[in-house]
């Protein structure tokens, strides 16, 4: 399975960028392609600052705009968009196929004091679902946000569904990097799968501080190891995956058989 990270900062309005790299993914044979958090919308503290209004119409044109690359390019984009429904504000993941578009609507979000977006978004607390899971030529992939990953009651959902890859769009920022790719080896480990994830670049400055957003897209392997990642800059990374290694690794260590011969008693 080739998939491919368009990691970039905020892009407004403007398609252009996504156009040229969406192409050029194509021409390389991707199959799905993730983006970061708030690439197609403003950071969440800007979206604070703007109407309902005017954040339906900037997600709708963006909406326009990934459905028709993911049909005229024959990919999947996986894409984090803000949804307004009738004046409130939902944080959700779009999947936009070529003939189709879904949408998984974020269960955990982040609610520390300096950037609430529980309070923000409308979103509402439910008991805990499945996160959004599809396939292509096979190849199983699961879709969450990165603020998900903290939460082992995700992970439940997941545990007998045997993903393949999760995809983790994030917009991690100031001194969380270690901190962040120690935690996405450990999952990817312990769930013996891959995870590719995706975090956006740029800044974002207030009174208080400057919100740097540092990158460091990667690619996480089924025995938890560091296969590739980006520095901080604009780029699009291209991996490959391989189900048979999946398979190879849940054999070896054997943590899944573990737990279902228990689940039997």
């Amino acid at each position: 399975m080739r998939a491919a990270v368009l990691q970039l900062s905020a892009q407004g309005i403007s398609s252009t960028k996504l156009y040229n790299y969406i192409r050029i993914a194509s021409k390389q044979g991707v199959k799905v392609l993730l983006l970061g958090e708030y690439i197609l919308n403003p950071f969440f503290k800007e979206l604070q600052n703007l109407s309902s209004g005017m954040i339906k119409e900037h997600s709708q044109h963006q909406i326009k705009v990934l459905r028709e690359l993911a049909s005229t390019y024959n990919l999947t984009i996986i894409a984090p968009l803000a949804i307004v429904k009738k004046g409130k504000i939902y944080k959700t993941i779009a999947k936009f196929a070529p003939s189709s578009t879904s949408y998984y609507q974020q269960q955990l979000l982040i609610n520390y004091p300096h950037w609430n977006e529980e309070k923000f978004f409308a979103n509402e607390p439910q008991e805990i679902q499945t996160p959004l899971i599809f396939k292509i030529d096979g190849f199983k992939f699961a879709v969450m946000s990165g603020f998900e990953l903290h939460f082992d009651a995700i992970f439940n959902e997941l545990a007998c569904k045997n993903i393949d890859c999760i995809l983790l769009p994030g917009v991690s920022t100031f001194d969380s990097y270690q901190r962040w790719k120690a935690l996405i080896l450990s999952r990817a480990f312990t769930q013996n799968c891959y995870i590719l994830r995706a975090n956006r670049i740029g800044e974002y400055s207030d009174k208080e501080s400057t919100w740097h957003f540092y990158g460091d897209s990667l690619l996480a392997s089924a025995n938890g190891e560091l296969l590739e990642h980006l520095g901080n800059k604009e780029e699009l990374m291209i991996v490959d995956m391989h189900h048979s290694e999946v398979v190879a690794a849940r054999k070896f260590w054997g943590f899944k058989d573990m737990i279902h011969k228990r689940s039997s008693l």
